[in-house]
């Protein structure tokens, strides 16, 4: 009976030895940055490469493509495009309004992180966005440098509009999990 107890024990060990890590220590990693789409001035980020006929007349401007090379920064303060102390990368990419009943996006873009804990690492994002929603969540399909075979998603709340400034600033919370190095 004293052996079985100990073989008993010693799986029960071997069990708990085997048993993923907990979701905080699964190598998660979570950090937020802030989206810049200045649609205005100067030197905007954002600009309207493509539409069909009936674009214009789209109450939610169906059709049009957007080539973005928008700054990411630490902070929400609006940049102007100008090149902030705070930011940390660019998103790249395009966005498509993909959707004829509410302002809803099919988002195609690379944060290429210049600066900070990641520079030179990427991550690849992809999904609808509708914009007008509170919280909007897209997947992130890949990544590079730190970042690479990252699988995760993102969660985007808009903090301004750009209704006044030209500049539609929009918070991203990062959630990434890359391959073990």
């Amino acid at each position: 009976m004293a052996g079985s107890k100990a073989v008993l024990l010693l799986l029960l060990c071997a069990a708990a030895l085997l048993t993923p890590a907990s979701a905080a220590d699964d190598g998660l990693t979570k950090f937020k940055l802030y989206w810049h789409d200045v649609l205005a001035g100067t030197s905007p980020t954002a600009i309207r490469i493509a539409q069909a006929a009936s674009t214009n007349s789209s109450s939610t401007f169906f059709g049009a493509v957007v080539a973005i090379d928008d700054p990411l920064t630490t902070g929400p303060a609006v940049t102007g495009s100008a090149k902030s102390k705070d930011e940390i990368g660019r998103a790249q990419g395009t966005y498509t309004f993909a959707d004829q009943a509410t302002f809803g996006l099919l988002m195609n873009m690379n944060f290429v992180f210049t600066a900070g804990d990641y520079k030179g690492s990427g991550l690849t994002i992809y999904g609808r966005n509708e914009v007008l929603s509170a919280v909007r969540e897209m997947s992130i399909v890949g990544g590079t440098g730190k970042f690479r075979m990252a699988r995760g998603y993102v969660e985007a709340r808009t903090m301004d509009s750009g209704a006044k400034s030209g500049e539609t600033v929009v918070e991203y919370t990062v959630y990434v999990k890359a391959a073990a190095a």
